[in-house]
């Protein structure tokens, strides 16, 4: 009998993770069944048992649980560990393992797919919350010569910033301070926050940049239109990171790396 995984979030119906998990299953010859759960906003916890209950080996967990599963996860990998946030839950010995692969996934994207290399460039995040969170371990990892969190809320920012400050040189700032120019500009901002106006200085994009949008949707984001609008280079959104990072979680489920490029067709808009 195939073994079951599956995504977990609230909303969840537009999750493209059971097309690509199941294209990966097709091409590495595994067998297994995934499948979409929404749980409810105050009933994390008893979805995910259930769900074990059940025989479920993982499940990849996505907005707005990623801190309820670091909290019900009995074990944590060390980059879960430092993003304080759980993507990936996989079953050892009856109990959960938490897991992140959000940052493996944005790199993997930005310099495979993209072929921008992040070692000794400028790299501006905006944003502060979980998405960042899983994200400035991998790229601080990568040695940039300056990584910069903006976030509206100055304090969390910093605060960011301070938890993050022995992995490399990294730095946060409001929004209205913002006067230098970086090579990579990502919005790790949620979705909806890019319906209202931009509070970004439209002056951060250096001769060359790329800006990077965390989410993506059939049309460009809001954040990437801005960005076009105002001196970014290239734009592209979450799409591959979010490929990547799924190749990670199959990696981590069934010992097994897929092929990612043969997906990226999956999420192509039609």
């Amino acid at each position: 009998m195939p073994d079951t995984y599956a995504v977990v979030g609230n909303p969840i119906a537009h999750s493209k993770s059971p097309q690509i998990h199941l294209a990966f299953a097709a091409q590495t010859g595994q067998r297994l069944h995934y499948e979409r759960i929404l749980a409810p906003l105050d009933g994390f916890a008893a979805t995910i048992e259930a769900f074990a209950r059940e025989g479920g080996r993982g499940c990849n967990v996505t907005m707005p649980f990623k801190q309820q599963a670091f909290a019900l996860a009995g074990t944590h990998a060390a980059r879960a560990e430092l993003a304080g946030a759980v993507n990936t839950l996989i079953r050892r010995d009856g109990a959960w393992h938490g897991d992140n692969t959000d940052g493996a996934g944005i790199v993997a994207d930005l310099t495979r797919n993209l072929s921008v290399a992040l070692a000794g460039r400028t790299i501006l995040v905006l944003g502060a919350g979980g998405a960042a969170r899983g994200v400035l371990g991998p790229l601080l990892a990568e040695a940039p010569a300056r990584l910069c969190v903006a976030n509206r809320t100055a304090a969390r920012g910093a605060e960011l910033a301070s938890a993050f400050a022995a992995l490399g040189a990294l730095d946060a700032c409001a929004p209205d301070a913002l006067s230098d120019r970086f090579d990579v500009v990502i919005n790790a901002t949620p979705r909806d926050a890019g319906e209202a106006p931009l509070p970004w200085p439209t002056t951060i994009f250096a001769a060359g940049s790329i800006a990077y949008d965390m989410v993506y949707e059939d049309a460009p984001t809001p954040f990437l239109r801005w960005a076009r609008a105002h001196g970014a280079g290239r734009v592209a959104d979450g799409r591959g990171m979010l490929i990547e990072q799924a190749a990670e979680s199959f990696f981590l489920w069934r010992g097994v790396r897929p092929a990612t490029r043969p997906v990226f067709d999956l999420l192509r808009p039609r």
